[in-house]
C-alpha cells in the first residue's frame, strides 16, 4: 500500500514528488502518491504546458521508489499506467475509454488525461520512478484552442464524479498491472488490453518528427511499447514515443 501526500496547491505533482524522493533516499518510504487540488506549473510530454484548472481535476504523481524495473523498461510504465487510467474510468464511469498511443486517454476523440514519467538512476539502476498523471474530470469548459482537442469526463458524461474514488481506482488498476508487467519487465502480458482499446490500431496516422512527416497505418504495439506502423510501400517500422508525435490523419485521434 502507497503513501498517500496531499497539498492544496502545488507547482507540480512530479515536482513535488521528485523533491521528496531525494529526501526519502535510503529510507523506508518504498512507494507514495502525491495529489494536488491545483498545479501552477504542470508539466506535459515534450515540454508542453499542463493546463491545471483548481479544484476540478485529478494532478496526480505515483512515485516507486528503488523499483524493480530495469532501466531500459522504465518508459514502458507510461503505457502500463495509460492502460490503467482507461480501466479505472470505465470502471468508475461505465464508459469506453480509448487510448491514443503512447498514452493518451480519449473520450468521444478528445483526450481526457496526459501521462509523464521521469526517472532518477543510480549506478545503472532506476533510484525512483515517478509517473505524472493529469485527468480532466469535472471541467466544464476549455480554452477555445483546445476545444477540438480536449474534453473531461463530465464533459462527455454529464456526470459529476468523486475525484478521489477515481484516483483510488486508478492507483488499484496500476498496481495490478505493475505486478504483471514486473513478471517479465515488458508489456507482453498487457499488450492484448492495450491494443483492445488504442484507437490507433489498423487505422492511418500522421508521423510528425522534427523535420518530415510520413503517413502510415498503426498495426499495434510491440513487447516494449514502440508502435507498428505499416508505411505506403508496405513496410514495417517501429516509431519510439520519445521522438516524434502520432496524428490521425484528419484528426486529433
Amino acid at each position: 500500500m502507497e503513501k498517500i501526500f496531499w497539498k492544496s496547491s502545488v507547482d507540480s505533482t512530479l515536482i513535488w514528488a521528485k523533491e521528496e524522493a531525494k529526501k526519502s533516499v535510503g529510507k523506508e518510504l518504498d512507494r507514495a502518491l502525491f495529489v494536488a487540488d491545483e498545479q501552477t506549473a504542470g508539466k506535459g510530454r515534450l515540454g508542453r504546458v499542463w493546463t491545471s484548472v483548481p479544484g476540478e481535476n485529478i494532478y496526480m504523481t505515483l512515485l516507486l521508489m528503488r523499483p524493480e524495473v530495469r532501466i531500459e523498461n522504465a518508459s514502458s510504465l507510461t503505457l502500463v499506467m495509460g492502460l490503467s487510467v482507461a480501466e479505472a474510468v470505465e470502471g468508475v464511469v461505465g464508459v469506453t475509454a480509448g487510448i491514443k498511443w503512447p498514452n493518451d486517454i480519449v473520450l468521444s476523440g478528445k483526450k481526457i488525461c496526459g501521462i509523464l514519467t521521469e526517472m532518477q538512476i543510480k549506478e545503472q539502476k532506476p533510484e525512483f520512478i515517478m509517473i505524472g498523471v493529469g485527468i480532466n474530470v469535472n471541467q466544464k469548459e476549455f480554452q477555445e484552442e483546445l476545444r477540438d482537442k480536449a474534453t473531461s469526463v463530465f464533459l462527455e458524461t454529464g456526470r459529476e464524479l468523486s475525484r478521489e474514488n477515481l484516483i483510488e481506482k486508478v492507483a488499484e488498476c496500476f498496481w495490478k498491472n505493475y505486478d504483471i508487467f514486473l513478471k517479465t519487465q515488458d508489456l507482453s502480458l498487457l499488450k492484448e488490453d492495450y491494443e483492445k482499446r488504442l484507437l490507433n490500431k489498423n487505422q492511418q496516422v500522421r508521423i510528425l518528427e522534427k523535420a518530415t512527416e510520413t503517413i502510415g497505418t498503426a498495426r499495434g504495439i510491440t513487447d516494449t511499447g514502440e508502435l507498428f506502423v505499416e508505411d505506403l510501400k508496405g513496410e514495417m517500422r517501429k516509431v519510439f514515443s520519445g521522438e516524434v508525435s502520432v496524428r490521425g490523419l484528419y484528426s486529433y485521434v
